[in-house]
């Protein structure tokens, strides 16, 4: 069964981002949708895959990362505006049946993905 997983770590704290929120939309020409708006949990992961089994189709997707917002709930003093507010990932999935797994990783000034297994 196919799914579309994330894990964000906060590299700048050595630990998982707990807490941050990831809005994920379809971006099919046609329909353009927010699927789903989810929080990472203590791990940095979301309790459930974002897509799974038939809801995962082929097609592009947008992951917006809400990371001004998780460094400013930990008390980091950001400039106004934020060097990074959110983080967007545009993702292609073209094998619905493959699990696609995304981490992200985040600073106040920088972030890194890559498809993860």
């Amino acid at each position: 069964m196919g799914k579309l997983t994330t894990h964000v770590l906060d590299t700048s704290a050595g630990r998982p981002a707990a807490g941050v929120r990831i809005d994920l939309h379809d971006l099919d020409p046609l329909a353009p949708k927010l699927l789903a708006s989810v929080r990472t949990g203590a791990d940095g992961r979301c309790a459930e895959p974002l897509l799974a089994g038939s809801a995962l189709r082929a097609g592009r997707y947008a992951m917006m990362f809400h990371v001004g917002a998780y460094f400013r709930d930990r008390g980091m003093a950001l400039p106004e505006p934020a060097f990074i507010e959110e983080a967007l990932i545009h993702v292609g999935i073209a094998q619905p049946e493959q699990h696609y797994h995304v981490p992200l990783l985040i600073t106040p000034w920088s972030y890194s993905v890559y498809r993860g297994g």
